[in-house]
């Protein structure tokens, strides 16, 4: 499936969660799952001020959504993220069985989602996610670059 106008508004709430992040000192990732377009989750990185070492944006928005949908299975939804998802993440996805996956930045280290790793086609998973890469790429990228930037910044 391409790249729709409803997938750039989407991703761009996702980025404004990113940002929501950032200043709260988490690595700025923001995510929003949609159901019959209208936002049913939202999450962003709060491992650090949650102490929780799963509080990753998609985490928060696919437990968000289930809350309020009343059920932890997800079908017809589209979650959108501005990094690609890790492992952990990509196989929440797969288990709360999101119909489609829309990332921004690739992480070519860790991603799970085609980069580094293609856990939405293992064969081993009963369920298929449909995965739309690099929409609004390069602001998601910034976002993360300029945070890891200044970071580093600091630190030396």
């Amino acid at each position: 499936m391409g790249v729709t106008p409803r997938d750039e508004r989407w991703m761009r709430r996702a980025l404004e969660l990113a940002r929501q992040a950032e200043t709260e000192g988490e690595v700025p990732i923001g995510a929003v799952l949609v159901h019959r377009d209208r936002i049913v989750g939202e999450g962003r990185n709060r491992p650090i001020s949650a102490c929780d070492p799963t509080a990753h944006a998609e985490i928060e928005a696919l437990r968000a959504a289930a809350q309020k949908l009343g059920n932890y299975r997800l079908p017809e939804t589209v979650l959108y993220v501005t990094l690609e998802p890790c492992v952990m993440c990509m196989g929440a996805v797969v288990q709360a069985r999101v119909g489609r996956l829309v990332y921004g930045a690739a992480d070519a280290q860790r991603g799970a989602a085609g980069s580094a790793l293609a856990l939405h086609r293992a064969d081993f998973l009963n369920h298929r996610v449909s995965v739309t890469a690099g929409v609004l790429a390069d602001a998601c990228r910034q976002i993360l670059l300029a945070f890891f930037s200044r970071r580093r910044g600091k630190e030396g």
